[in-house]
């Protein structure tokens, strides 16, 4: 008794040193009114656990690892401070307090660490642990008793008025065992019966997480044959919504087993959750630092050797370069998944050889924040299923795209899925089950132009009164690839006449997929040509064992590694938007929309195209370090934009090279970094020239000279 009555005092010293009285007198204020009156009032009690150890060590032992007990002992103080200063006149036994703690945080021992990947799915200890998982998929908010008051059945019994039997919720309870028909009184032993005005519900819902190295399976293809089992996470009032598809978070929570006869569910009461943000390695090796000082007099050469470099493991150097350029400005773009702004950079390829394209984005993707590789035969964005833990209600399944929130989802090739599939990431609808639509009614946006997925719920299926639509941000990038040899990239004109210079159409449908990706890049390569034959050569040395002379002495070799920091240390920069470069960007947008109007399709450039610009330009400038973007970044910028307009439009009056970024080889040397320099210096007049003849108003800004 007198342990008990010392750590009741050790719990009011720590309410009132910490603020927890305070906070208890303002959570009391909206109970006081008239129409206030219910059976069980709840509240929230922060708890440090560093700070309840320095204080009492007994009462810290109580709270880490005898949850129920430490609740009572914080109960039964919080009543009495109740009755004690009047704060709620309802309020006539202790049973009516209903008291969460929520614990600021865990100590950093594995003790009191729970790893998703080896769980111990049996009895544990009933204590809280700490988590970190990825989200997979999440039901839709359902309710459940709070508290209940029961009331005995025989009126003679001092039991058959006032608070003494009342039932409130346990972590690991079901509603069953919070509300049933067979409990009996305590004082004369009658069937209780429950007062279903006094009945106190709240919000709920349930949230699947699994171990984060589930990404490092999504990321290969085939897929290993390693595989992870989720947990059920059960959120309570104001934990839910906290969180979404596809995102990392920590949670604190304490592992319960439900029964659910005949089965028993091993599931998580969670009580804290947190965004969890992983730290990458983010350094600038010493090679490439030396490649940066020697090339600091052109904005131009450091990227233009990384990307002439880049994924020597798969193509040779100097194949395929602006494609590697797209793609380490793509991987510059992603972001960690807390980041509130995400600047997605989609990518195209049209290619005749798609095997090595593939493999080429292939490795390009493990360089990534996160890279998840969608299966031709997978949900692309979620799939509904029946939740299994007697809620009823519809369980939502993140898809590639959603998994890969802050990174890449890799399409693969196009040409391997079925209408239904392209038709998925055009249309914002629900591709499983159609909403009713009149013939009136405009079509739905892009996905990848909204960015968002919505998933229709029916609600005659999953227990509900009405249909509703879900929603779910899509903050990744999408890689895709298609072969420009088959019929589905056919070369026509409007209504049957020849094609303009350039003009690639990909019918009705995949012509409308083609607009929607940011960036659509060719990449030519005949069959037979020169770069089938160094193609071959390069696989044939790569298979065979190190040794001798280097098959390419003149290119940078780096590891792979220091690309992955590289690329780190880039996307952690931020850039600003320079004078130049913004006036480049907007006068080419303008000049353009007037050139390319056309009376019968209307203006070929949209407002995205400003956008993916400035996107561009941000990650050329972050990939050469720098954090303000000049007008040199704007100028691969624009030259990609208008590479991808003439692939699918046509040339217009600017006329730039087939492949703009990289006029010229670089397996030269020094001589052909200069000519690349020379290059586009002239193209960036030309822009300027293009400029100042078709934007309106750009004498303001721009020279005649």
């Amino acid at each position: 008794m007198d342990e008990v009555l010392a750590l009741k005092e050790s719990v009011l010293f720590y309410l009132d040193r910490s603020g927890g009285l305070q906070k208890l007198v303002e959570d009391c204020e909206p109970f006081n009114g008239p129409q206030q009156s219910e059976a069980v009032y709840r509240f929230c009690v922060s708890v440090n656990p560093s700070d309840v150890m320095e204080l009492d060590p007994l009462l810290g032992d109580r709270v880490l690892h005898d949850p129920l007990t430490a609740t009572s002992l914080f109960r039964s103080v919080c009543f009495i401070s109740i009755k004690t200063l009047s704060l709620i006149e309802q309020i006539h036994t202790e049973n009516q307090v209903n008291i969460i703690l929520k614990l600021t945080h865990l100590p950093p021992f594995p003790e009191y660490t729970l790893d998703l990947s080896a769980a111990p799915r049996s009895y544990g200890p009933t204590r809280p642990f700490a988590m970190e998982g990825l989200v997979i998929a999440m039901t839709r908010t359902t309710q459940y008793t709070q508290g209940a008051r029961f009331l005995c059945s025989d009126d003679d019994c001092t039991c058959s008025t006032g608070y003494t039997h009342i039932r409130v919720h346990r972590p690991g309870a079901t509603e069953a065992a919070t509300v049933r028909r067979d409990f009996s009184c305590l004082v004369c032993g009658a069937p209780l019966k429950e007062d279903l005005k006094f009945r106190v519900l709240g919000d709920k819902q349930l949230v699947e997480l699994i171990h984060v190295g589930v990404l490092d399976v999504l990321n290969v293809h085939p897929q290993r044959s390693l595989r992870y089992q989720s947990v059920t996470l059960f959120l309570r009032d104001e934990l839910c919504h906290s969180m979404e598809l596809g995102r990392l978070y920590r949670v604190l929570g304490i592992p319960a087993l439900v029964h659910q006869w005949p089965g028993l569910t091993w599931s998580v009461e969670a009580s804290s959750v947190q965004p969890c943000e992983p730290v990458y390695p983010h350094t600038v090796s010493g090679d490439l630092q030396a490649l940066l000082k020697a090339t600091a007099g052109s904005p131009w050469r450091f990227p233009g050797l990384l990307a002439h470099s880049f994924g020597s493991e798969v193509v040779p150097p100097g194949r395929y370069d602006t494609l590697k350029l797209a793609l380490l400005l793509s991987l510059v773009q992603t972001t960690p998944e807390t980041a509130e702004a995400f600047h997605s950079l989609d990518l195209l390829a049209l290619a005749s050889d798609t095997l090595i394209i593939e493999r080429l984005m292939a490795y390009s993707l493990s360089l990534a924040v996160r890279g998840v590789r969608h299966q031709a035969q997978g949900e692309m964005f979620a799939s509904l299923s029946r939740d299994e833990h007697g809620a009823g209600t519809a369980n939502v399944h993140a898809g590639s795209a959603l998994l890969a929130s802050g990174g890449v989802c890799m399409l693969g090739d196009l040409g391997g899925f079925r209408k239904d599939k392209l038709d998925a990431i055009q249309s914002e609808e629900t591709w499983y089950l159609r909403m009713s639509r009149s013939a009136t009614d405009a079509p739905p946006p892009l996905v990848l132009e909204s960015r968002a997925v919505a998933v229709f719920v029916p609600g005659r299926r999953y227990g509900e009164e009405a249909d509703q639509q879900l929603s779910f941000p899509v903050r990744c990038s999408f890689w895709a690839l298609a072969d420009a040899s088959e019929l589905l990239l056919r070369r026509s004109g409007p209504r049957g006449h020849g094609a303009l210079l350039g003009a690639t159409e990909m019918g009705p449908k995949p012509s409308q997929l083609a607009e929607s990706f940011g960036l659509v890049l060719r990449c030519p390569d005949p069959l037979g040509g020169p770069g089938v034959l160094a193609q071959a050569a390069h696989t044939l040395s790569q298979a065979l064992p190190p040794g001798g002379e280097p098959l390419y002495p003149t290119a940078i070799q780096l590891p792979f590694q220091d690309y992955k920091e590289f690329l780190a240390h880039a996307r952690s920069l931020r850039g600003e938007l320079s004078s130049g470069a913004e006036k480049m960007i907007h006068g080419y947008y303008m000049a353009s929309r007037r050139v390319r109007c056309d009376q019968n399709h209307g203006v070929k450039v949209s407002v995205a195209s400003v956008k993916l610009m400035i996107t561009l330009a941000e990650a050329h400038c972050k990939l050469c370090l720098r954090t303000t973007v000049e007008e040199e970044d704007a100028l691969i910028a624009v030259l990609l934009c208008e590479n991808s307009i003439t692939l699918q439009h046509g040339a217009s009056v600017l006329v730039i090279p087939p492949d703009p970024a990289f006029p010229c080889d670089l397996g030269g040397g020094v001589g052909a970094l200069l000519q690349r320099d020379l290059l586009l210096e002239d193209l960036r007049q030309a822009v300027l020239r293009f400029i100042y003849a078709y934007a309106p108003g750009a004498a303001a800004y721009i020279a005649e000279e």
